[in-house]
């Protein structure tokens, strides 16, 4: 080709990058910059689809104030019991992940399709499965009314703190079971640790417990946040997410407004989780 000859190598691989890019770029935009738009264009409007066409009513923040002033109950009521569960999977699952990817990096018989059971959840299990799991009570721990936990929960804690408590618990192997992705990050990212440092602390004469804190804990850091904010916007999205299902409604105006609302908050969420990464990254760049 000529045409190449003619230009200098710099501009051609520009060229061969923006035509690998291309296809992503224009599936971005025809199918998530698109309705992205036109969802906050709708919660600024009153939408009503009628034969001929759709009608758009500019009525401003009028469904944002509803969601959050007038009937807040809709959001308050349903959100804050959902953050409150999230705040106790959260660390569960990353605990969870942690521990299992480190045995699973152990050398045993049988490794490899233990580390193929703890993954296939994550390509079987579909949202209505989980939450088929969930009404039909297949998540929860059979110790949990043996030992009648239920009861102690409402007997010494606030009810706005046993009831996330006990919904936790009653979709408590569903969580772990949806932890396959957190496992995967955490094996690859102890796979990355040297293992010359691990035999110099054997070496020094290091216990397991005192490597683990020195060594695996502070290397696998960024992993960890990494899951954090895996697992946080998992959460989210969860089937048995309340939100979810105020948001799929016949009312598109106030439907997109409250998507919006949610998105901001999970935003939020992102952002303080980058914060707090940054900041202990900074903590722990000196020490290393």
């Amino acid at each position: 080709m000529k045409w190449k000859e003619k230009l200098d190598p710099g501009t051609l691989r520009k060229i061969e990058g923006s035509l690998f890019i291309a296809p992503w770029v224009f599936g971005f935009l025809a199918f998530v910059a698109f309705p992205l738009g036109y969802s906050l264009y709708m919660s600024f409007h009153q939408v009503k689809i009628t034969v001929k066409a759709v009608d758009y009513t500019f009525i401003g923040f009028r469904h944002y104030r509803e969601i959050l002033v007038s009937n807040g109950s809709l959001l308050y009521e349903q959100l804050i019991p959902f953050l409150l569960e999230s705040a106790i999977m959260i660390p569960i699952i990353l605990i969870f992940s942690l521990l299992v990817a480190i045995l699973l990096n152990l050398r045993f018989p049988g490794r490899t399709l233990f580390r193929v059971i703890f993954f296939l959840p994550v390509i079987f299990a579909s949202g209505q499965i989980v939450q088929e799991f969930i009404a039909q009570g297949e998540g929860s721990l059979s110790i949990m009314k043996t030992l009648r936990i239920d009861d102690y929960l409402q007997q010494y804690l606030p009810e706005s703190w046993a009831s996330p408590i006990q919904k936790v618990m009653n979709s408590f192997v569903l969580v772990l079971w949806y932890s396959g992705v957190q496992i995967l990050i955490f094996l690859a990212g102890r796979q990355t640790l040297p293992a010359s440092v691990y035999e110099a602390s054997r070496i020094d004469g290091s216990s397991p417990w005192n490597t683990f804190w020195k060594i695996t804990l502070p290397g696998l850091v960024p992993y960890i946040f990494l899951n954090l904010m895996y697992t946080v916007v998992d959460l989210f999205t969860f089937p048995s997410n309340p939100i979810i299902s105020q948001v799929n409604t016949s009312n598109y105006g106030s439907s997109s407004a409250l998507a919006w609302i949610y998105f901001s908050i999970i935003l939020t969420f992102v952002l303080l989780i980058m914060l707090l990464f940054n900041r202990v990254d900074k903590s722990l760049s000196g020490k290393r």
